[in-house]
């Protein structure tokens, strides 16, 4: 385990180098941000009892969606990772005495952390500062809080395993063009990236709850802004720790076999 931290350790703080990048996202998400909740607060001053969320509700959830887009965003790609499978360095890790599976799963975990940490102070400090209706609010009480930093990790935890099988499915395709596209769509439409899963109609929600796009960005960010609550929310924290499971068996059982297969041309 020492020797997982120790890597977790300094991808971290090798990720924290990259400041003017994270500045400069910075305000892209600030604008960004706006944006949603000024298009969103159109729609609810014709009706407001027309939808799902309270206005303030989706406002916290546009804005916490923000300060951890680092964390929860398919879309982020390991250079490193994919260039040692089409590339052929993947030789040298395999005859390191580290677990593969263990070691990616640390490096993406420690690079979005990282990402956020240098991004979400300053955006969540916006947020609470900013006037109504465009400001912040905090959750209801400690309790939901709670749940909300627990589901937060379980989420991380969720989109790193998932990342793992697009990393996996490499070994098979050699071109990350396809898979990477594919599920940037989809997991950031069913995750709730796009527009909360509560304002999906009524069929497409039921199917997407199930889906382990749901255990991402969407149940974390519903219990911060107090959509999800109760029994409710311990319901949608067990969703995640289904998923996780599910995920973690699938990516060792395709990382054992690829392993196994793998051949690396000389040259």
């Amino acid at each position: 385990m020492k020797k997982y931290s120790a890597l977790f350790r300094i991808r971290f703080i090798n990720s924290l180098q990259y400041r003017a990048a994270a500045l400069a996202g910075l305000a892209t998400q600030f604008a960004w941000g706006f944006m949603e909740i000024s298009a969103f607060s159109a729609f609810y001053r014709a009706n407001p009892a027309a939808f799902p969320m309270e206005f303030s509700q989706t406002v916290s959830y546009i804005w916490m969606q923000q300060a951890f887009l680092t964390l929860f965003m398919m879309w982020f790609w390991e250079y490193d990772i994919a260039a040692s499978i089409i590339e052929g360095s993947i030789a040298y890790e395999m005859v390191r005495p580290l677990d593969i599976y263990n070691r990616w799963f640390c490096q993406i975990t420690a690079n979005r952390l990282a990402r956020a940490a240098l991004r979400c102070a300053p955006i969540l400090i916006f947020a609470f500062l900013v006037p109504e209706p465009y400001r912040m609010t905090l959750p209801p009480d400690a309790a939901q809080l709670f749940l909300f930093l627990l589901s937060v990790l379980l989420a991380l935890c969720v989109v790193v395993a998932f990342s793992m099988l697009m990393y996996i499915s490499l070994f098979y395709t050699l071109s990350p063009t396809g898979v990477r596209l594919f599920i940037a769509v989809i997991s950031d439409f069913f995750a709730g990236g796009i527009v909360p899963l509560p304002f999906f109609p009524a069929p497409v929600r039921a199917v997407a709850e199930w889906l382990p796009f749901a255990a991402m960005q969407n149940m974390p960010l519903r219990i911060y802004s107090g959509n999800i609550a109760g029994m409710d929310a311990f319901a949608g924290i067990g969703l995640q720790i289904f998923w996780l499971a599910a995920l973690l068996a699938v990516g060792r059982l395709m990382m054992s076999r690829a392993l196994k297969r793998v051949i690396v041309q000389g040259g």
